[in-house]
C-alpha cells in the first residue's frame, strides 16, 4: 500500500498544484497585522469595559476638627450631616486598531457638603464649600500600544478644572486648572497574567507628587482573580458567573480644590495686627486624601447595562487648607474627618454581550 501511495504521488500523468501551499506560520511577526495577537494589560475574567458610568455615594453623619496652624485664623470643631458625591463619566474610543488603541474620556463630578453647627456663619472655609460645592470638569486621553504578542505600553494624559466655581464666568482663570499623567511598561505572560512597571503624577495623595506604579491583573482559576495599581489600588475578584462579579479591596482617592473666599482672612501677629509681609488670604488650596476599605458587587441587568453596588469604610487622612494667596504654600487649616461608613450605586453601559461574541471577544 505505501508502494502504491508512493507511485500516484509521482505519476507523471497528473499535473502539479500550484501555487504550493505556504507553510504556517509560527512567528506572529512575520503574519498580517490583522491576524498578529497583541498584547495589553486585561486578563480573562475582568469585568466588561465601560463606556458611560453614573456613580452616586454618599456617606452619613461624621465629626470634623479643624485646627488652625497660623495666628488669626480659628479653629472648628462640629460635624459634617451630608458628604454625597455625584460623577459621570464617559468613553469614546477614537482610534481602535490592533496595534493602536486611543479612548477619549470626559466627566463631572460634584461633591457636597453640609454641615452642623458655627460652619454656615461664621468659619469661612466651610461656608464657602456648603454655599457652593466642589466640582471638577476633566477631560482625558488614554493610549494603548500593544508593541507584540508579549509588551505592551500604556499612557494617560488627564486636564481638569477643579474647584469651588459657580458659573462660566469663575473659569476664567487658570487656578482652576489641574494635570495628572501615568505611564505603565508592561508583559503579558499569559492570557490570566499580565502586569507592569511605570509611574503616575497627579493628586491621588493630596498634593501634586509623582510616585511609582505597579499593574498587577491576574486570574488564578475560573472563580479568583486580583486586579491591582498599586499603591493607589488592590482588589481581588470572584467571579460568580459572566454576569456577576464580586469584588474586595482598597483604594486611595485623592482630590486638589481651590476654593475662593468671598471675606479675604487678614493675617495678624499675635498682638492682634495685620502682618506687613503677607497678603490677606483670598484664595486656598484645598486637599483631599482617603482611603477606602470597600466591597463591590456587579451585576448584568441587559446585555448592555450593569449595576454596580458598592459599600465600605472610609478614612480621612488630610481635608487641609493651603495659602495660595502669597504663593509659599504655608498650611493654614488642618482638618480631619472622623471615619465612616459609605454606600455608592452606579449604572454603567458596555458594548453588548452579542457584538462582543460576534467579534471573538471574551469578558
Amino acid at each position: 500500500m505505501g508502494a502504491g501511495h508512493v507511485a500516484r504521488a509521482q505519476d507523471p500523468s497528473r499535473p502539479p498544484l500550484y501555487p504550493p501551499a505556504a507553510p504556517p506560520v509560527t512567528d506572529s511577526t512575520l503574519a498580517p497585522i490583522s491576524q498578529r495577537v497583541f498584547a495589553n494589560p486585561s486578563v480573562l475574567g475582568m469585568g466588561p469595559s465601560k463606556g458611560l458610568i453614573v456613580r452616586y455615594e454618599r456617606t452619613p453623619r461624621f465629626g470634623v476638627q479643624s485646627e488652625a496652624q497660623v495666628v488669626g485664623i480659628r479653629s472648628y470643631n462640629g460635624q459634617v450631616d451630608k458628604n454625597a458625591h455625584l460623577s459621570i463619566k464617559g468613553y469614546i474610543p477614537a482610534w481602535n486598531r490592533p496595534h493602536l488603541k486611543v479612548v477619549v474620556g470626559l466627566s463631572y463630578e460634584r461633591e457636597e457638603f453640609k454641615f452642623k453647627g458655627p460652619a454656615t456663619t461664621d468659619y469661612e472655609l466651610y461656608r464657602n464649600i456648603e454655599n457652593k460645592g466642589l466640582k471638577s470638569i476633566a477631560s482625558q486621553v488614554v493610549v494603548l500600544r500593544p508593541i507584540n504578542e508579549v509588551h505592551w505600553f500604556l499612557a494617560r494624559v488627564k486636564g481638569e478644572l477643579s474647584g469651588d466655581y459657580n458659573s462660566s464666568t469663575d473659569l476664567t482663570t487658570s487656578d482652576y486648572s489641574r494635570f495628572s499623567a501615568e505611564a505603565v511598561y508592561g508583559w503579558k505572560r499569559s492570557p490570566n497574567f499580565s502586569w507592569g512597571l511605570g509611574f503616575q503624577y497627579g493628586y491621588t495623595f493630596g498634593r501634586l507628587s509623582l510616585y511609582p506604579a505597579v499593574l498587577y491583573n491576574r486570574t488564578f482559576n475560573d472563580r479568583w482573580g486580583i486586579e491591582a495599581l498599586f499603591p493607589a489600588r488592590v482588589t481581588a475578584r470572584y467571579n460568580v458567573s459572566e454576569s456577576s462579579i464580586f469584588y474586595a479591596g482598597y483604594t486611595v482617592d485623592g482630590y486638589n480644590y481651590i476654593v475662593k473666599l468671598r471675606n479675604e482672612l487678614a493675617r495678624i501677629d499675635p498682638n492682634g495686627a495685620p502682618l506687613a509681609d503677607k497678603k490677606p488670604l483670598r484664595t486656598l488650596e484645598l486637599r483631599e486624601t482617603e482611603v477606602k476599605f470597600r466591597v463591590r458587587w456587579e451585576r448584568e441587568l441587559l446585555s448592555f447595562l450593569w449595576l454596580g453596588a458598592e459599600a465600605g469604610y472610609r478614612y480621612n487622612y488630610a481635608f487641609d487648607a493651603f495659602d495660595r494667596t502669597n504663593n509659599d504654600r504655608e498650611k493654614i487649616i488642618d482638618s480631619k474627618f472622623n471615619g465612616a461608613p459609605y454606600a455608592g450605586l452606579e449604572l454603567f453601559i458596555t458594548p453588548p454581550r452579542k457584538l462582543l461574541e460576534k467579534a471573538g471577544v471574551r469578558r
